[in-house]
């Protein structure tokens, strides 16, 4: 299991451990929840058990690259528009050198019953969780970026066990919340073609391969994107979606209506959003391979790249960092959860490229195929634009739920999970 110092363990060396039936009754003194129904024995076919297991040296490695930072100088501006303030990034560093206890959330992560499968040639990580109560929806949950399952976990225990986290029993899911490709424990694509769409259609099988005859499917940021492709692919079983990114809108708003206060104030932010604040997904559509030399090669360049996404989210972890209250589940140890998956498994390249991906797929010149089962959009007021209900109607005729929530941003279910809880329950419920 140990490798050599700054070497990244492969995904082979990191399988080990109990298999499901035990992790689940484990994964409830991290939740507090109540036992989940225990996975069967014998795991359905090309379905592996997951453990993690990082090697002692390569967190040593990691601490000595986090102090060995060569910095900047400090920015010419008070306020972001240079990028990640320098008291910001070195109070993140002093933190994440000092401070930080990976073992903590490695524990927290091997509490969950996580497995593997391989899809297309790629080796799929995910967490999954089935609730004890017997008529439970399942539901497969994607990520965004700079996210991953770090920003998900906190919602495992109240939608699996709802009776002990303010619902009932009719609220409860059978979670899944794989990896993107690319991303985490999950295998890096070998070629190409691995773009929202591929990702769509790997979800659907692994659904089918976890016997699932009905889902539902929720996606934010990139996870978003996923989502849409899933409800534009229509697989069998397909029962609604959710998004907490209104993803149609990021094509462009010239033909969206701009009467409304709130369809100014959404156009103004989106506009904002590509003049200022786009840069991240500029590289990253053009130019995953040059950005990712730097984003392996040093954690506080990794740190800053994904720190530097959306203004609300930026503000609320350097505040966080520099000694003011978290906002919500913000806290320095979760941002450093994420942060610290993309170092030690070696995926800040590898992530970014899925923008490349969609940047460069071949259309066919053709519209893509409507989304006709039920839609829910929450529309949080921190995101880069909180969507009107009048263009979520327009990029979703099947549109059934709608609502804007009070808090929360880009990272919701990540900031707010009890709030994102309520969404989810909400949004759904029409589908059982």
């Amino acid at each position: 299991m140990m490798t050599s110092s700054g070497s990244q363990p492969t995904r082979r060396q990191l399988l080990q451990g109990s298999f499901a039936a035990g992790l689940t009754v484990a994964a409830t003194a991290v939740l507090g929840q109540a036992p989940a129904e225990a996975a069967p024995v014998t795991a359905p076919t090309g379905i592996r058990p997951f453990r993690v297991a990082i090697p002692r040296e390569q967190l040593a490695e990691m601490h000595r690259r986090i102090t060995a930072t060569r910095w900047p100088s400090r920015e010419l501006v008070t306020d972001r528009s240079q990028g990640v303030q320098l008291a910001a990034a070195q109070a993140l560093a002093r933190f994440w050198a000092t401070g930080y206890d990976w073992r903590r959330f490695e524990a927290k992560l091997n509490a969950l019953p996580q497995f593997t499968t391989e899809i297309d040639g790629v080796d799929i990580h995910f967490i999954h969780v089935r609730s004890r109560h017997r008529d439970a929806l399942p539901l497969v949950m994607t990520h965004g970026w700079p996210g991953s399952i770090v920003e998900l976990l906190e919602t495992v225990g109240p939608l699996t066990n709802p009776t002990a986290h303010g619902g009932t029993a009719a609220d409860a899911f059978h979670l899944v919340l794989p990896s993107i490709p690319g991303y985490g424990f999950s295998g890096k694509p070998g070629r190409l073609g691995w773009d929202t769409t591929h990702t769509a259609r790997a979800w659907a099988e692994l659904m089918r391969r976890l016997g699932y005859t009905q889902f539902v499917a929720q996606g934010g940021d990139v996870g978003a994107a996923v989502t849409d492709k899933i409800g534009r692919l229509a697989p069998a079983g397909l029962l609604a979606i959710h998004l907490n990114l209104l993803v149609p809108a990021l094509g462009g708003t010239d033909n969206l209506p701009k009467n409304t206060t709130e369809e100014k104030a959404a156009a103004a932010a989106l506009h904002t959003f590509a003049t200022t604040g786009n840069g991240y997904r500029v590289e990253q559509a053009t130019r995953p391979q040059t950005i990712g030399y730097a984003l392996l090669d040093s954690p506080v360049a990794l740190a800053a790249w994904m720190l530097d996404h959306d203004t609300d989210s930026y503000l609320k972890i350097a505040r966080t960092f520099r000694g003011g209250p978290a906002a919500g589940n913000l806290t320095r140890e979760h941002v450093l959860d994420n942060i610290s998956l993309y170092w030690l498994t070696g995926t800040g390249e590898s992530a970014a490229r899925m923008y490349w991906e969609n940047a460069n797929v071949a259309g066919t010149g053709q519209a893509p195929p409507p989304v006709t089962v039920p839609v829910g959009i929450s529309a949080f007021p921190g995101e880069i634009f909180q969507a009107p209900r009048s263009w979520a109607e327009i990029g979703y005729p099947s549109l059934n739920y709608y609502n804007k929530p009070e808090r929360g941003g880009h990272f919701a279910a990540w900031e707010q999970p009890a709030l994102f809880t309520r969404e989810i329950r909400a949004a759904f419920r029409s589908a059982r």
